[in-house]
């Protein structure tokens, strides 16, 4: 995993639908499982999306609120 990756979970926000403007790293478990099911969009958001959801799924959420506080998110 690449800590890139992990900084911009905390600063890129959802760019559309019903979480827009929401950052990826706080986006909820239920929408990123929709996402796994349906699909992930092409490209970086969809590359990011799926990264949240495998720390979402695997309960590693906690990990990213040194981030999120870094960022001034919480």
């Amino acid at each position: 995993m690449n800590p890139e990756h992990l900084q911009l979970l905390v600063t890129r926000e959802m760019p559309y639908g019903k979480y827009k403007g929401r950052l990826i790293a706080e986006l909820p478990g239920h929408y990123l499982n929709w996402f796994a099911r349906e699909g992930f969009p092409p490209g970086e958001i969809g590359r990011l999306l799926a990264l949240m959801h495998e720390i979402d799924h695997n309960g590693l959420k906690p990990l990213l609120e040194p981030l999120l506080k870094s960022v001034g998110k919480r």
